[in-house]
């Protein structure tokens, strides 16, 4: 039996992906959590062996919890999902020790392979990510901008290029406006841009958001 933990701060989609587990036969969930903080403590309780870890959560976000998840349970899978596009963090996730990624939307019909893939050992990619994945090796000598960026300032740049406020992106990265502001700052000297303008369009420009 595969021993899983579901790491989301929405109560209805962690009942969903309960339920599509249940039905398999060979693997059961035996623990949840809504924060990071939590995530932390249920592994240390609670042996598993599979994680699904949301990419965002109220106290930290997800590529982080997974650097602390791996150095505290290295044996431990962890599989990524998001409500995000493969092409935002699927690279980032697989880099910073994921067993695979998946969007929320795909988690349905891909939710129990990927479980028992990651499980065995394999990662599970896409083959959208697996191409990335090949691609990302002959970019290593001209990396896009974009790439540079820490995980809090990418996630700075995703939003402002979405059309969020400073007050929205602090409230939703549980950060301080002026904390959200000094990201901004290192995204535009990193990037070599001046404005807000010129974030959103390198980040379309890019497709790194819809």
């Amino acid at each position: 039996m595969i021993n899983i933990v579901i790491v989301d701060d929405h109560a209805i989609l962690r009942r969903g992906l309960s339920q599509i587990i249940s039905e398999s036969g060979d693997m059961k969930v035996v623990g949840e959590a809504e924060t990071s903080a939590q995530a932390l403590r249920l592994i240390r309780e609670t042996p598993c062996d599979v994680m699904l870890l949301d990419i965002t959560l109220p106290d930290r976000n997800g590529i982080e919890t997974l650097k602390l998840v791996r150095k505290e349970m290295p044996k431990l899978q962890v599989l990524m999902l998001s409500m995000h596009p493969e092409n935002q963090y699927a690279l980032r996730a697989l880099k910073a020790g994921a067993a695979g990624y998946l969007t929320k939307q795909s988690a349905a019909a891909q939710l129990v392979s990927a479980i028992r893939q990651v499980n065995s050992g394999r990662k599970y990619v896409t083959p959208a990510v697996a191409e990335e994945l090949a691609n990302s090796f002959d970019r290593d000598n001209e990396r896009p901008a974009h790439e540079l960026l820490s995980m809090r300032e990418y996630q700075t740049m995703c939003m402002i290029a979405s059309g969020k406020s400073l007050t929205e992106m602090a409230a939703q990265m549980s950060l301080s406006v002026k904390t959200v502001s000094v990201y901004r700052a290192r995204v535009l000297e990193k990037m070599h841009l001046k404005n807000n303008a010129e974030i959103t369009h390198y980040a379309i420009k890019n497709q790194l958001v819809e």
